[in-house]
């Protein structure tokens, strides 16, 4: 096998070490992340399926987990996760029609992004709340 001869002149590949951090390079990374909550999350959707079908008592069990303050942490955050991911994709949609890649555009897209998935998720959960009798 042929060895390849690497020249003192050839440049290096960039880093990730070299770039400043920006949002729109943060929200891609997080879009990845909710991405990937979203199969766990989906998960909690099958057990709520599940339980469902299987009867009270196993229903009763998910109820009393996903009540509890650790349950509903979860079920915020998978709203959330899922709310941005939603509004991820749509950025991305919108950046496939080949508008929006100035920077003022893609700025304020990002921050759209998370700001209407935290606006989105708190009145979500405000909603589902004042229809289910409160927040307990």
């Amino acid at each position: 096998m042929a060895e390849a001869k690497v020249s003192a002149e050839r440049p290096l590949s960039p880093h990730l070490t070299i770039y400043r951090p920006m949002l729109s390079m943060m929200m891609s990374i997080v879009h990845r992340i909710t991405g990937a909550a979203l199969y766990i999350g989906t998960l909690l959707l099958v057990w709520w399926l599940l339980a469902a079908a299987s009867g009270p008592g196993a229903y009763a069990t998910f109820q009393s987990a996903a009540a509890s303050f650790i349950g509903r942490v979860v079920l915020f955050g998978y709203t959330w996760a899922l709310l941005h991911h939603m509004l991820g994709g749509v950025r991305h949609l919108i950046w496939d029609t080949g508008r929006g890649f100035g920077a003022a555009e893609r700025e304020w897209l990002v921050r759209a992004n998370l700001v209407g998935s935290i606006l989105l998720t708190i009145i979500l959960w405000v909603i589902g709340g004042y229809l289910m009798g409160g927040l307990r």
